[in-house]
This record gives structure tokens, sequence and C-alpha cells, in this order.
């Protein structure tokens, strides 16, 4: 696979955009220091003035290599729809804030005015997507323990950020490093930290798989959701 780094893919950017790129900006776990080598992927929020389809054109084949080298697809805004969308992008948004870098542009994140009025809901029911969405994989998968440890180290980053962005509802500010959020948030519902724990070493290399149960993994990141949103949806009836 090839590589690109974020620096290399902002200087396409620059080259082929010219003056209608306003902002390049890296988020997620390599900006927050929880960025795993060969196990993580890098984030990055594009920000343009004109995002019409022959911009999207001119951006295509340094998107494609970016992809080729096991990187999403960076987020594309205008300035504008950027500033609109923060009450429901609220998780998003606020995880860019407190951790995020600068490649090129304006530092556009710091300032950013983030309604989090609609915070509780969208973190619900981003976790009971989270249950569907994993029950879904595991069953073409369930037969393999290769395939559900696959499963499960796909997935760590993303339960992790719910986890770190549900820590919102209880305490601010909360740690960037997602298993900082993780041990504070189990102060207010106790949870299985050591099975997350596992999955970072299985991605990690650390713990090979034969040396824990996948199946049992999988049942206590099930388990441990359910009882997060059960502790969630609970905030809404307390108020």
């Amino acid at each position: 696979m090839k590589t690109m780094s974020p620096e290399q893919f902002t200087e396409q950017m620059k080259s082929l955009c010219g003056s209608n790129l306003q902002a390049v900006i890296l988020y997620g776990s390599a900006a927050a220091g929880d960025y795993v080598q060969k196990g993580s992927d890098y984030n990055l929020l594009v920000l343009l003035d004109d995002l019409g389809p022959s911009v999207l054109r001119q951006m295509a084949k340094p998107v494609k290599a970016w992809g080729r080298a096991g990187n999403p697809p960076p987020l594309l805004f205008t300035p504008r729809r950027l500033a609109e969308a923060s009450d429901v992008f609220t998780i998003e948004l606020l995880d860019m804030r407190d951790a995020h870098q600068v490649l090129f542009g304006d530092d556009v994140i710091c300032g950013l005015q983030i309604d989090t009025a609609n915070l509780r809901l969208q973190i619900e029911r981003e976790l009971r997507s989270a249950l569907i969405q994993l029950r879904r994989s595991y069953l073409p998968v369930c037969a393999s323990p290769r395939r559900v440890a696959v499963l499960l180290t796909a997935s760590l980053s993303s339960v992790l950020a719910l986890f770190h962005a549900a820590l919102r509802l209880y305490e601010t500010p909360v740690p960037s490093g997602k298993f900082q959020a993780l041990e504070k948030l189990n102060g207010y519902v106790p949870m299985d930290i050591e099975t997350f724990r596992k999955i970072h070493g299985l991605k990690t290399g650390e713990l090979k798989r034969t040396s824990v149960q996948v199946d049992i993994l999988f049942e206590e990141v099930l388990k441990t959701i359910e009882v997060l949103v059960d502790a969630v949806d609970q905030l809404q009836e307390e108020k």
C-alpha cells in the first residue's frame, strides 16, 4: 500500500485548489495522541470556498490516492456549511475542537460556536446505531475468531469516540485521550475497561488473537454499550 502523509496531501490540495482552499485540519486519534501505527488512519477536514462538481473532479485524484494509503475520505465543507452544522455534528465538532492540528489556513475550529442543545440525543442515537451495526456486522463473521477480532479492532476507535462524547454529559472539560476519558466515564457508568484494553492490545499487536476469547470480548462490548445507552436515556428522564 502506498503511503501519503497528511502534510503531503495538504501540499497537493494547495497546488490544485489555490485560493479556493481555506483550511486543512487534522483531527481524530492522530491529533489526540491515540494514533496506532499501522492500526489507525488519518482524519482530515478540508474547508473550501467552493465545493461545486468541477472542484470535486479537481480533487478526485489526490483523494483517491489518500484512500489507497488507507485513510477515509476527508470531510469537505464550505465555511458557511461548517458553521451551520454545529447543531447536528455536535459530537464530531466538539472532539475536533478539543484535539486538532492546523495543517493549512486558519484555525476555523477553535472559534466555532458549537450548539450542544442536541448533544444527549445525538449521543444516544449514535450509541444505538453502533449496537445495530455491530450486531449486523457480527452475523457474517461469527464463525471465524480471526474475523471477529478484525471487527473488534476496526470498530474500537469509533466506539471509544462515543464513550468519549458520552463523558461530556457528566463533566467538562474531557481529556483528549480516549482511554483517559473511558476511565473517567467508568466513575459514572461502571464498565469493564479491561475488555477495551484487550481489544486495543489486539489492534497494536501487543496481544495475540489466540490469547483472548474474542466472542467474550464482543459480548462485553455489546453489554457496555447497552448499559451506557440506558444511562444516557436516563439522563433525559432526570431533566
